[in-house]
């Protein structure tokens, strides 16, 4: 399948993400995903980094389920992502800790 981001709007604190997705029978789907700005701002998630969350969260579920077309980007997604964002930058922390300098030599 194909995504592709077709533009968005804004309604009250939420973006709203408009998708058309490709099947296999190039036949377009549209598809609209929203996201609570207030709960990105919480999460430290920036404007930019919505529309590939958006879309990963429409991938997975129209996985689940083609019958609905219009999805919310929930808090509980948020919270797993900055979770993991947190941990890949305490990794990457630890990773570049500077070396004893005072080692024998």
């Amino acid at each position: 399948m194909q995504y592709v981001l077709t533009g968005f709007t804004n309604d009250t604190e939420f973006r709203v993400f408009a998708f058309d997705v490709f099947g296999d029978e190039q036949v377009r789907t549209a598809y609209r995903i929203r996201a609570d700005l207030t709960l990105a701002r919480k999460y430290g998630i920036s404007l930019q980094e919505l529309p590939l969350l958006c879309r990963r969260a429409l991938e997975e579920r129209i996985l689940v389920s083609d019958d609905e077309r219009s999805f919310t980007y929930t808090e509980a997604e948020m919270c797993i992502y900055a979770d993991a964002r947190a941990v890949a930058a305490e990794k990457l922390k630890a990773a570049r800790k500077p070396r004893n300098s005072h080692a024998i030599r």
